[in-house]
Formats: structure tokens, C-alpha cells, sequence
């Protein structure tokens, strides 16, 4: 659905829950990363794009009369649906059901800024694909901050509304997520990708308004249970790389540098590091080569970003690498540029650069070698650069 089909459907929903029209609707898309993979704990740079994909809702002060529907928000999810029921008499904890806790730590975020929260009665829906690694949560996160601003006639810094979207994430769901996917989502604008550099937190719209070329998103629809760890380990020996190379985090080593330390290393820790400082090269050149709209040198960075995450960082699968050889065999001459996993990696998307003329032919293509290779049915869907969270009906 577009934007604006959306909206109309969830304003639907609204009415048909509560009996009424809703004042505010607000949206927050999900996000994908076009490079820049394990840099952002690493103080280094990503590029990532907020996509045609939106968490919504619609919102209205709930009818006069209830003493008990002025301390409460009231949330029915219309996908699944299911509601839960938040008191915003007191601070808000965490409760179920569990997607609630996301929209809880916003909340709490506010109150914690000395926000009074009104009560509300709330539709939510979201067509960002869940588990496939493209910020549903924090596209869940904005949205509500947004709701938030809407419904209090107060809007707060956009850069603050991400940082506090990215602490909810923490403090609710518990995952220690970096700064990338709340940034995009609160941030993002129409026609143009972000390049973040998380040391920083300083942002760089660049623009990628060439009709010609369209970013798809391939879900391998496989998503590996890991032994537990592997995020954290990584971690780890980023920073004890950083460490025994004397600087504070590896976006101050060259390849150069690296190199030259070698015999410091095991041939693992040095793996890992590889990976990362050519990565956060790859991602400032691949941002440079987007602004100058050259898209086969776009390509070549994101399939060297992929073999890099396969090779040396060893966070890929095999379903992830089906799909980019799959994207390497249709080549240039079929209108792929470059394809590369995306996101945490062991399953969840790849992402690929194609010619837009040619989008339904290559993903009819990788559906039918995917299931080929895999025996899994893939969803594939292509995006143009989409706006940030926005107030639709205030």
C-alpha cells in the first residue's frame, strides 16, 4: 500500500474500533542499509535508506465521560488484532502484550522529560516485515514518538526524538541496537539516503533522486538461531583489535595501519578488523559514487561489502549467498549493479542496486532460482528513497 492508501485504511480501522474518526495520523518507515554493516559500534559511518514501508497509527482523546479513559492509552493493533492498555497515571513499566513494551518506552521516554502524556485511543498497523531486519521496532519507536508530538502540540529535535527512540529500544526490549535505525527513520527525507557517522552523530542527506535505478529488498524469509553471542563476540574483538592497535575504536585504523600490525593479531581478531575499516572506506566511497549517480561503481563496493561479511566477518549464510550470486549471475547486462546482505546478517535481507526499468524481470528471476537453490519462497518488494516519520492528519 502507498502512503496514502494506508493512511485512508488505518483511519478505516480507527473508525471501525472505536466508532469514531481519529484526529492525528502519524507514520514512521522502516529502514535498509545500503552499506555499512558492523561499522556503527565501531565509531565508522552507515548509509541507510528509509523505505516504502510504514508502522501507522491513528489516535483520537478518548470520549468524555470514562474518569478511567483519561489516565489510559488504549492501543488495538488492526494486523493482529490484539490491544493492550497502558496507565499513564503513574511512570509506565513494561507489560504485555510484548510488541507493547516498544510503545512503553517511548512513553516512559517522555514522562522522563517532564511530558504529560494525554490519554489517547490509539490503531496501529505496520507493513514494515517483521524479523527481516528492517527496523520495524524503531519504525514502532518514531511512530509513537510522533503520535506523541502530534497529540501535544510539541515537537522536540529530531536527533533527540531518535535518541530517545534508541533508549526506549534499550531499556524496554533490551537490545542494545546502535543509533542507525531510529536516526533514518526520524530523519530520513524523500529522494535521498543518510549517511551517519555514529562517532559524531553528525547526519549528510545525499541525493539519489536518478529515476533510473531503484533499490530492491530480498527477505530470504530464514532467520538462524545462533548458539547465542555471536553480536557480542564480534564486538569484543573489534575492541580488543582497537586495543592492541593503541587507538580507541577501529574507525582510527587505515588499512595501512592494519597491515602494519599484523603480527599484534590473531588471524581472526585481524579478520574481524579487516572487515570493518574497509567497510567504513567502502561506505564513504559508495556515498560519493551515489552522488555522482555512478551506479556500477556503487555496485562493485556492495558486493565487495558482501564477500567482506562472508569471508572475513563470517555473519553470512547460505541462503544470504544464494541470493547474491543469484544477483551475480543475472550481472550488469540484467540490470543488477550490486547486491549485498544487509542488516545483523545470519538470514533476514539482501539488498541490491538495479535498473528500474528491469526490477519485475530480476525479481521474478531470484524468486524463482531462490526457491530453486533453497526450496524457500523469497519476498521481494523494490523502494525509492521514502520520507521520514510524518504527521499525516493533525
Amino acid at each position: 500500500m502507498t502512503l496514502k492508501e494506508l493512511t485512508a485504511h488505518i483511519a478505516a480501522e480507527f473508525q471501525k474500533h472505536y466508532g469514531r474518526a481519529p484526529r492525528w495520523i502519524v507514520a514512521a518507515p522502516g529502514r535498509v542499509n545500503v552499506i555499512g554493516e558492523h561499522t556503527d559500534y565501531n565509531d565508522g559511518f552507515v548509509l541507510p535508506m528509509a523505505i516504502e514501508r510504514y508502522a501507522i497509527m491513528a489516535a483520537d482523546a478518548p470520549l468524555p465521560g470514562s474518569v478511567s479513559a483519561q489516565s489510559k492509552i488504549n492501543i488495538f493493533d488492526a494486523h493482529f488484532d490484539e490491544t493492550a492498555t497502558i496507565d499513564i497515571s503513574a511512570p509506565v513499566t513494561k507489560g504485555t502484550p510484548k510488541w507493547s513494551n516498544y510503545i512503553r518506552g517511548v512513553l516512559c521516554g517522555f514522562q522522563n522529560r517532564g511530558v504529560k502524556i494525554p490519554a489517547l485511543d490509539v490503531a496501529f498497523m505496520s507493513t514494515v516485515p517483521l524479523g527481516g531486519g528492517l527496523s520495524s521496532s524503531a519504525a514502532l519507536e518514531v511512530c509513537t514518538a510522533t503520535l506523541i508530538e502530534a497529540a501535544t502540540g510539541k515537537a522536540i529535535d529530531p536527533i533527540e526524538k531518535a535518541l530517545l527512540a534508541q533508549k526506549a529500544e534499550h531499556d524496554f526490549a533490551g537490545v542494545p541496537c546502535g543509533i542507525m535505525d531510529q536516526f533514518i527513520s526520524a530523519l530520513g527525507r524523500e529522494g535521498h539516503l543518510l549517511l551517519l557517522d555514529c562517532r559524531t552523530r553528525k547526519t549528510e542527506l545525499v541525493p539519489m533522486s536518478d529515476p533510473s535505478v531503484a533499490l530492491l529488498v530480498i527477505n530470504t524469509n530464514v532467520k538462524h538461531e545462533l548458539s547465542g553471542g555471536e553480536y557480542a563476540e564480534r564486538r569484543a574483538q573489534c575492541e580488543e583489535a582497537a586495543a592492541k592497535l593503541g587507538v580507541k575504536s577501529l574507525r582510527d585504523v587505515t588499512a595501512e595501519q592494519l597491515e602494519q600490525g599484523k603480527g599484534k593479531l590473531s588471524e581472526l581478531v585481524f579478520r574481524r578488523a579487516r572487515h570493518v575499516i574497509g567497510e567504513i572506506e567502502r561506505t564513504v566511497h559508495a556515498a560519493e559514487g551515489i552522488r555522482q549517480s555512478n551506479w556500477p561503481t556503487v555496485g562493485q563496493f556492495m558486493y565487495a561489502s558482501h564477500a567482506a561479511l562472508r569471508d572475513d566477518y563470517e555473519v553470512s549464510c547460505a541462503e544470504l549467498d544464494a541470493v547474491v550470486e543469484i544477483a551475480e549471475d543475472i550481472g550488469y547486462q540484467g540490470g543488477i549493479y550490486g547486491c549485498r546482505m544487509t542488516g545483523g546478517g545470519f538470514g533476514g535481507c539482501c539488498v541490491a542496486l538495479v535498473k528500474a526499468s528491469a526490477v519485475d524481470s530480476i525479481s521474478k528471476t531470484i524468486a524463482a532460482e531462490y526457491k530453486k537453490k533453497t526450496g524457500i519462497d523469497a519476498t521481494i518488494f523494490s523502494s525509492r528513497p521514502a520520507s521520514g516519520a510524518t504527521i499525516l492528519k493533525s
